[in-house]
Formats: C-alpha cells, sequence, structure tokens
C-alpha cells in the first residue's frame, strides 16, 4: 500500500524545499502565499492595554492612596518592559462611590454620587485644581506625575464601597459610549485593546444593580451588614458575566484583566471575619473594615492561582503593583498582518534565560483567528507556548514557499 503522507508534512516539506514532486503553495490557484523569501515579514501590533483603577475614596483610605502613589514608578516601569511585545496602554481612574444607603439619628439616608459613579476622574492640575483629561496616555512624558495625582482621591466618598458597580457604570453601560464632553466615558475604550482593572479597597464590595441598594448601613462598627446580607447583592459571578461579555465596536471580544489590592489576609490571601467586639476586619488585615469574600471570589474567577489578589495591610506595594504589571504585560495573543497563510507561520519566543522556543500553527501550539470586518487577524499561544513575564522577544517569521 501506497503512504500517505499528511497535507501538513506536504506543506512543511515545500516550504523547506526538500520534495521536488510535491506542489508548492505558490502554485496554487488563487495563491496568496510569497514566492521568496524576501517577502514582508509579518508585522506585530503594539500591545494594547487600556487600565482602570478603581480607588476606594472612603474616610479610612488615606495613607492606602498615597503608598499606591509612591510606587507606580515600579507598575509602569514593569508595564513598559511588556514581555519583548510593545506596550501601548492608557490610564484612567474611576472610584468605589456610587451610592450610600444608610440608618442614623433613628432615619433613614439615602444619597447617590452622580458625578462620580463609574464617571472618569479628571486629572489634577499641578496645583491641585481639576483638570480637563480623563485618562493618560502610555506617550505623555508626563504619565507618571499625573498618575501620581489621579490615584488620590480623597476620603470624601462613600462608605459603602462598591468597585464591581462602579466598574459595571463605567464600561458596561451608556457611560462607556457616551462622549466625555456629553458627561461619558466615551472614547476610553479602545478597539482591539484588553482592558485591566485594579481595584484597591480596605471594605468589602456591597455592589448591587438595585437603587435604592437592599442593604442598610448603620453606625454599628462590630458588624459587617455587606457580608452579613451578601445574598440580598447582585452575585459575584453575575458582575463577572458582563464583564466577561464586553465587547468592543467591532464585535470582537475583549480580553479582561482584574487585580484587587483588598482586605485579605497578608499570609495566604484568605477571607476571614474577625471581631474586636469593635471593629469587623479580615483576619491577618489590622487596618481592613471587613473581610473580603468577594473581592477573593471575583480575583479567583479571573485567576485560579490567584496572582492578581494582594492585601490591603501590606506595609509597601511595590511587589503587588509589579506583580499586577508582569500579569497585564502578557498577552497570550497577538495581533498580526501581512500574514498570507497561517500555516507557514513561525513563531519564535525568546524566554529569559536566553533560549528561543519555535511555535507554530501546523505544530498545534499557535491557534489563529482570521480577521473580520473591522478587526485585525490575532495568533493566540496554547500549550507548552503559553508566553511568560520574562519572555525577552516574539518574533513572526514565514516559512519560505519557493
Amino acid at each position: 500500500m501506497k503512504a500517505r503522507i499528511p497535507p501538513r508534512l506536504i506543506l512543511l516539506f515545500a516550504a523547506l524545499g526538500g520534495v521536488a514532486a510535491c506542489e508548492s503553495p505558490v502554485d496554487r490557484p488563487g495563491s496568496t502565499l510569497p514566492g521568496r523569501c524576501e517577502a514582508e515579514a509579518p508585522v506585530i501590533a503594539p500591545q494594547k492595554t487600556d487600565i482602570l483603577f478603581v480607588i476606594d475614596n472612603s474616610g479610612s483610605m488615606a495613607e492606602e492612596q498615597q503608598a499606591i502613589a509612591t510606587e507606580l514608578p515600579a507598575f509602569l516601569e514593569e508595564l513598559r518592559q511588556g514581555g519583548g511585545v510593545t506596550q501601548d496602554f492608557r490610564v484612567g481612574v474611576i472610584t468605589t462611590s456610587v451610592y450610600l444607603r444608610s440608618f442614623f439619628n433613628n432615619r433613614e439616608n439615602y444619597r447617590e454620587y452622580p458625578n462620580e459613579a463609574g464617571l472618569l476622574r479628571p486629572v489634577p492640575t499641578p496645583s491641585g485644581g481639576t483638570g480637563t483629561e480623563r485618562y493618560i496616555e502610555s506617550s505623555d512624558p508626563e504619565v507618571l506625575e499625573k498618575f501620581r495625582r489621579l490615584v488620590k482621591q480623597g476620603v470624601e466618598g462613600s462608605g459603602q464601597e462598591t468597585p464591581f458597580e462602579a466598574v459595571r457604570l463605567a464600561v458596561a453601560s451608556s457611560l462607556a459610549s457616551a462622549p466625555l464632553e456629553e458627561g461619558g466615558n466615551g472614547g476610553f475604550l479602545r478597539d482591539g485593546a484588553r482592558l485591566l482593572v485594579v481595584v484597591v479597597t480596605d471594605e468589602e464590595d456591597c455592589s448591587t444593580l438595585q437603587r435604592p441598594p437592599p442593604v442598610l448601613l448603620t453606625l454599628d462598627t462590630s458588624r459587617d451588614l455587606c457580608s452579613e446580607q451578601a445574598a440580598e447583592l447582585t452575585s459575584v459571578g453575575d458582575y463577572f458575566n458582563i464583564f466577561q461579555g464586553l465587547k468592543d465596536s467591532t464585535g470582537a471580544g475583549r480580553e479582561v484583566l482584574w487585580a484587587t489590592i483588598g482586605p485579605v489576609a497578608l499570609s495566604d490571601k484568605r477571607a476571614e471575619l474577625v471581631s474586636d467586639g469593635a471593629f469587623v476586619r479580615n483576619a491577618e488585615c489590622p487596618t481592613s473594615y471587613g473581610p473580603g469574600f468577594r473581592h477573593r471570589a471575583m480575583s479567583e474567577r479571573f485567576n485560579s492561582r490567584l496572582e492578581n489578589l494582594d492585601s490591603i495591610c501590606k506595609a509597601s506595594y511595590r511587589d503587588t503593583l509589579v506583580a499586577i504589571a508582569e500579569l497585564a504585560a502578557i498577552s497570550q495573543s497577538i495581533e498580526v498582518v501581512n500574514l498570507p497563510d497561517p500555516l507557514l507561520a513561525r513563531v519564535e519566543v525568546t524566554r529569559g534565560d536566553g533560549t528561543v522556543q519555535t511555535c507554530s500553527v501546523a505544530g498545534g501550539d499557535l491557534r489563529y483567528d482570521p480577521s473580520g470586518e473591522g478587526r485585525p487577524a490575532r495568533l493566540f499561544f496554547l500549550g507548552n507556548c503559553l508566553r511568560q513575564s520574562d519572555d525577552k522577544a516574539v518574533e513572526v517569521k514565514l516559512l519560505c514557499a519557493g
């Protein structure tokens, strides 16, 4: 019986010029393949990431905001390294203030925060005034100075922290597309860009789609009513599904990353309620004001190893922010152009130790998604070819068929 050569091997042999009897892909009817090795190489587009910091601006957060601002140089430096791919990022900030339903002096009070509630905060001027910019580009020579001013959102916000709901309003409601000049966030989220959300808070999330919220806070600090009545809130799973369902204006799914610096234990990131009789805190987190059950659950849905979660009670956030930047800098997909046939693509990844790993669609360690109307083509890394934070370079080459 005559042996049948698999089509992939035929293509590979033809690409390497090793089998004279095999048909060259260049000669096939309608072929767009390059016939010479000098053909223009595919281009890797810069990796676009839209970064949204969610800053708790309740009365207990002044020191934490300052600590974040202090360590932003390390965050930006790590982000710019980018695992061998050019980084194109922008940064915006919202607060955790959406509403406050409370009961004190024998009276129920309800307040909304329409000037915050998912709206991108203006970048303060150097003199402390209200600026006109609503986000900062990575190309801005003053990105660090502006970012440091922007994360200091004060301590006059709601004591009923709702980061999940604030993010929903910012990126998954009409605010996301409403023009900036009309009071929206339009233009912040870019087509083809990933979204990185970084939550910074010392209390439990109390988010719900309901207005007014079902949870009523009191002055009793020995209880955490948001944790006690979590079943009344919109579930973590529902919010996760909203964020995972985000699409850009072309209809392409948006890659979303999530990180939290929140009320969890210093040693093992567990969420566990403890009380000293006067205040409720998370175990091993003495400056928290409540446990981080919902924060841990959300972080775990995005990263099962909880590499995206750390404690707000750390003395320094430098290592935490560097770790978040490492996660943000590495995408498991890249945009490509000038790629006539994905089976001829060979991606060389230079690892941190200098070794070069070769990946291909034909070998099964890359997946190719073709371009669509308004959408570029993408290569997705799989299996042993998953990208790592210390990668030095990524290069796409063609196996020339001629």
